[in-house]
């Protein structure tokens, strides 16, 4: 009986897919960062590209605790979604991309988190269409992530699981504030 679960253990790996948590409810990020943390509990390496963001969140400061397994790389120099991002906000997400697709293809990571890159297209951070790029040339074996609001149709198209993330009620329409350990 334990060779027909090793079996499917070891067949999960020959296909790697790919996943999209969008929507306007909160939780995209916390569902990803979940995700990295049961395939750090299964051995497995995880890099958490994370762009728009720049600031040392408390799940950056949890996964430290898996440092040999959880790699995280922010891309950002922090929030600006009510504003217009910078040219230095461009080159980072782009410069962000290209490591990205390096790490990708590096063998060294059966999980790559790209976090808010469906936010950084539709902010014009990097094209819609080197996601795609990125998406289609990725190696078979390597389970892809990609969060954020507003993702595209096409990738949304391209993806195998697709989340919508609805916001029903949230207590930021009522005044309340990011709270450290819960939404920072």
């Amino acid at each position: 009986m334990n060779e027909g679960k090793t079996r499917v253990k070891n067949n999960i790996w020959q296909k790697g897919y790919v996943q999209v948590y969008t929507g306007n409810g909160k939780g995209k990020t916390t569902a990803a960062l979940g995700l990295a943390v049961r395939a750090a509990g299964a051995g497995l390496r995880v890099f958490i590209g994370q762009f728009v963001k720049g600031m040392e969140y408390s799940e950056i400061v949890a996964l430290r605790r898996f440092e040999d397994l959880i790699t995280v790389k922010q891309y950002g120099s922090g929030c600006y979604i009510y504003n217009r991002p910078e040219v230095a906000d461009i080159i980072a997400a782009e410069n962000g991309l290209d490591e990205v697709r390096e790490v990708i293809h590096s063998g060294n990571y059966k999980v790559v988190i790209l976090d808010e890159a469906n936010i950084a297209t539709y902010f014009s951070l990097f094209s819609v269409g080197k996601l795609l790029a990125l998406i289609d040339s990725r190696p078979d074996d390597v389970e892809l992530v990609i969060t954020g609001r507003k993702a595209d149709q096409r990738v949304i198209e391209r993806a195998d699981l697709v989340t919508e993330m609805q916001e029903v009620r949230h207590y930021y329409v009522r005044g309340v504030e990011a709270r450290h350990g819960i939404e920072s």
